[in-house]
């Protein structure tokens, strides 16, 4: 079993807190093992006695009736034997316990949050859940729960977690990764073939049906069309308008803007993909249009286009994104504008890009990822946007290229992409 340790400490941190703990994520990134086998084993070695422990999976159709919140209220309390007893409450995949008519109905209230809510009264009980739907989820913890909830994100693997678990040398782990990606599952499987196969029916058998289930899915070849585009396009500004004459041109596919919009929202708000929005820095404003979608798992990314459009800049792009996203920044699309000379003397303004800026707190950071730094014009174009920018916040280059990390005269951190993804320090070096 691969050791989650960074989630199994924000799990023990929050014990007996007084608050609902969500543990959110993608599905198969590891929420059911995190839950029933790492903290449970965690709650058994600490002494907690296995009766003490109640533990329901609602995506078993074998607990099907009580995916009713009614039904999984009366079941835990008749659980609970002893007022004097610590009970603790593991319920997997919560979502299944919300009704397509209280997810379509926006201002229908969810059954499921006043039987959270009701445990919340019990003084000896303490409440993990996990849902695959930030919408469902962790999007009304501030509203339903009264600020009594607590998120805890899972993510696939990070490179650290997958070099630690491969018995690889640090490239070879590396060129797997940033092909077949960090899903748990996949040290289960040796060949090639089978990697493939298994991040392809994850795409057609969980993370389509899913969505399918629970929203009114009027064009499913829609969905999937999107989602290859969204996969082809890993690192460009896009919107829905865009992508609705892209899918008309190349797909003859007649679909509005508007559907296409909601159906990001599905695409994100299931985790398959994350949004970066624009920042203006010189304004200090933000765009919410045009924006970059990520892919949560380069592997699953990498899969959906059948291997074919390996674009090493663009994974490597994808895989520092995932990363800073793992580590809990914010991360946004810096765009600065520069004033320089034509070939004519004349002053002209290019708007240049930096490719993300990340925030957490009080500590920000301007970062370039470029595979090679080796060519100089190349070098002018991912370090001037940085040398523009006129604030003290650390700016940052990783690129595959770099040996060891530096800074150079300007005060630029140059970090190889290897340590950079390794230590999760490497920002404040």
């Amino acid at each position: 079993m691969i050791e989650r340790k960074k989630y199994l400490d924000a799990l023990v941190k929050r014990k007996w807190n007084g608050r609902i703990k969500v543990v959110t994520g993608i599905r198969r990134s590891g929420k059911s093992t995190l839950l029933f086998e790492i903290f449970r084993n965690h709650l058994l070695e600490e002494g907690v006695p296995e009766q003490c422990i109640i533990s329901m999976a609602l995506d078993d159709d074998i607990n099907e009736r009580f995916r009713n919140p009614n039904e999984l209220s009366s079941y835990v309390r008749k659980k609970i034997s002893s007022p004097e007893q610590k009970y603790y409450v593991l319920i997997d995949e919560i979502q299944y316990a919300i009704s397509k008519e209280e997810l379509v109905q926006k201002d229908a209230p969810v059954k499921l949050y006043s039987v959270l809510n009701g445990f919340l009264h019990m003084k000896n009980i303490d409440v993990y859940v996990t849902g695959s739907n930030s919408k469902m989820l962790s999007k009304d913890i501030s509203t339903e729960f009264r600020g009594r909830g607590d998120v805890v994100k899972v993510y696939p693997l990070s490179f650290a977690e997958f070099y630690s678990a491969s018995n690889m040398d640090k490239i070879d782990a590396y060129n797997e990764y940033s092909m077949y990606g960090g899903m748990p599952y996949l040290f289960n499987l040796d060949s090639d073939e089978d990697k493939f196969n298994y991040l392809s029916e994850l795409f057609e058998e969980i993370y389509f049906k899913d969505i399918e289930e629970r929203y009114t899915i009027r064009h499913p070849g829609v969905l999937r069309e999107l989602t290859s585009d969204l996969c082809s396009s890993i690192g460009s500004f896009t919107n829905a308008s865009k992508i609705a004459r892209t899918l008309q041109s190349t797909k003859n596919l007649k679909v509005d803007a508007e559907t296409i919009s909601t159906y990001l929202s599905y695409l994100t708000d299931s985790f398959l993909f994350s949004k970066s929005v624009r920042y203006d820095i010189k304004g200090k404003k933000y765009f919410e249009y045009p924006s970059k979608y990520y892919c949560m798992d380069v592997g699953l990314r990498n899969v959906r286009l059948g291997l074919r459009q390996q674009e090493e800049t663009h994974i490597m792009e994808n895989c520092v994104y995932n990363e800073l996203i793992i580590r809990g920044y914010q991360v946004d699309v810096g765009v600065i504008p520069i004033v320089e000379k034509n070939s004519a003397g004349n002053r002209t303004q290019k708007n240049c890009e930096i490719d993300f800026i990340a925030t957490k707190g009080n500590k920000k950071y301007y970062v370039q990822s470029a595979l090679s730094m080796d060519d100089e014009t190349k070098e002018k174009t991912e370090l001037r946007p940085l040398k523009a920018v006129a604030d003290s916040f650390k700016k940052i280059v990783v690129s595959k290229s770099y040996g060891k990390s530096w800074i150079d005269e300007d005060g630029i951190l140059r970090i190889n992409l290897i340590d950079f993804l390794i230590d999760e320090n490497s920002l404040d070096r």
